[in-house]
């Protein structure tokens, strides 16, 4: 009597382990199959296939050459448009100013580039307005055919990281406060890895 309740225990037991040993396959496979992906969620802005800008323009206030490689080190929110600069335009261009000033203590780490595509002269009224955006005339840049889809291009804000590689974009219909929370994790990330 006693031995069968000894060998009943030991099924239990080994039931149970097996149990134990499976429940981490059996949930993640279920997860898997219900949709659930973990890592869709985190980055708002779309991660894009990683390569390296180079090229060049010409400011349009000091009409010297800004090379890409003038900026490593610094994160850089970039837009492209046209000198014309309509509504959307300064939206994208508010838009980089008030997510670079979200930053706190980080905005130093964050450049803003303007490349404009048709080299139209900006109106006065923005050098005072977007202060600090770096305007370039990019027209005829290489710069913009390393950048996807030349169609879409003024749809976006763009993410070049300290390296110089284009990383990140942005949704059209922008909503600041996700484009805040990735640079500041991105701010979070590369401050760590240099400490």
């Amino acid at each position: 009597m006693l031995d069968e309740a000894t060998r009943r225990a030991n099924r239990i037991k080994f039931v149970m382990i097996g149990v134990v040993l499976l429940a981490p396959i059996i949930i993640s496979y279920t997860l898997f199959f219900a949709g659930y992906r973990p890592g869709s969620s985190v980055n708002y802005g779309e991660l894009l296939d990683l390569h390296k800008l180079s090229g060049s323009g010409v400011t349009q206030d000091e009409n010297t050459i800004l090379r890409i490689k003038d900026l490593h080190g610094k994160w850089v929110m970039l837009t492209i448009d046209s000198g014309n600069c309509d509504q959307a335009c300064q939206q994208k261009l508010y838009f980089m100013r008030q997510i670079r000033t979200m930053q706190n203590k980080d905005m130093h780490r964050i450049e803003r580039l303007w490349l404009v595509d048709d080299n139209v002269p900006v109106e006065d009224r923005f050098w005072e307005e977007y202060k600090g955006t770096q305007i370039v005339n990019a027209r005829d840049s290489e710069l913009l055919d390393q950048i996807p889809s030349r169609e879409t291009q003024r749809n976006h804000i763009y993410l070049i990281d300290p390296y110089g590689n284009l990383m990140m974009r942005f949704p059209e219909d922008l909503e600041p406060r996700k484009m805040s929370d990735d640079l500041k994790r991105l701010l979070q990330v590369s401050h760590d890895e240099h400490m």
